[in-house]
């Protein structure tokens, strides 16, 4: 229940609001500041969702993961957020090792597996995707795939696959690599790559260009393809998802991530924002909504057409511990950057 305060009996600068769980939370005028690194579309209806049930208003500032990690580390204490939401972890980990974070409140962790938020609570998973191999089938038959990503290092795949290097997602899969293998082995992987694959910007680009037949094969993530198809299916139809599963590393599951800010003017109001979108309604939005990313709240339901977190036997990841800044520096002395 939402209580409703005639416009002339409210305080300039304040607004009560009553949530259907019944607390009061106070807000000005503006409410809670969101950076947004997520998608547009899935945080304005997670936005909606949360100030129509409880009354509070939210503004978003959309950006990338990294143009708005960096932006808060440089604002420090005076960011005007309240509230840091990613489409990937690297960048809740830079501003966490910043110590710009406050604990999140104890209620909103444990409506979140384990598996997707640190241990130190200062941040936790709101939605995850799946990285996977998409081929086009009239160029690559099921037993010509790879097992594993670190094969596309091996001769036999140069110029048979792309993928886009400058982006924040295939970034965060490199930081994954890089947990994994170490970085000697992550370096002569980015090496071999930069003489194999093809540079796209952005993955729905990689993905058309394997519709279209101009390179065999790319590295993306999962919801891209799904999203294609819920539309005109024109740039997927010619397409395939190949999952690596068995711990590979391209079975990295990449997390969303969610935090409130120390600095929070509005901290309450900022708290009880993570707390609904990583609860029953918000992640229901996952499930219902053309997101096609997988819910992570405990007992929470993906989307029907996905395949389960469960089936993907994705490799374990501590995501507060996913070094974005070395996956880049690797990056760039490999020549992909």
């Amino acid at each position: 229940m939402i209580l409703r305060i005639p416009s002339f009996l409210k305080p300039a600068l304040l607004v009560c609001a009553l949530s259907s769980a019944g607390h009061v939370y106070a807000a000005d005028s503006v409410g809670i500041v969101v950076y947004n690194a997520q998608h547009e579309g899935l945080t304005k209806a997670w936005v909606e969702g949360f100030t129509e049930e409880t009354g509070i208003p939210v503004t978003l500032r959309n950006g990338d993961d990294t143009e708005m990690g960096n932006q808060i580390v440089q604002e420090g204490a005076a960011s005007p957020a309240d509230v840091f939401l990613t489409e990937n972890s690297p960048a809740m980990v830079l501003v966490d090792n910043a110590g710009l974070f406050a604990p999140l409140d104890k209620a909103t962790l444990e409506q979140v597996e384990a598996a997707y938020r640190p241990a130190h609570g200062k941040w936790a998973a709101i939605a995850a995707r799946s990285t996977v191999f998409v081929y086009n089938p009239s160029k690559l038959t099921e037993a010509q795939l790879p097992r594993s990503i670190m094969d596309l290092a091996a001769p036999e795949w140069k110029g048979r696959w792309g993928a886009s290097p400058g982006g924040a997602d295939f970034q965060a899969i490199v930081a994954a690599i890089l947990q994994q293998k170490g970085e000697a082995a992550t370096l002569e992987w980015l090496k071999a790559m930069k003489t194999n694959f093809t540079a796209y910007r952005g993955n729905s680009s990689v993905l058309k260009a394997v519709n279209a037949g101009q390179i065999d094969s790319g590295v993306i993530y999962h919801y891209y393809s799904f999203v294609d198809q819920s539309k005109t299916g024109e740039n997927s139809k010619n397409t395939a998802l190949h999952y690596f599963k068995h711990k590979d590393p391209g079975a990295f599951v990449s997390i969303s991530g969610g935090g409130v800010l120390a600095s929070s003017k509005h901290p309450e109001q900022a708290q009880a924002f993570i707390k609904w979108i990583t609860g029953k309604d918000g992640q229901a939005i996952l499930r219902d909504g053309k997101s096609f990313e997988y819910a992570v709240g405990k007992d929470a339901q993906s989307n029907s057409k996905l395949v389960p977190l469960q089936q993907l036997d994705a490799p374990t990841v501590d995501a507060s511990r996913l070094d974005s800044k070395k996956a880049v520096e690797l990056m760039t002395q490999a020549g992909l950057l």
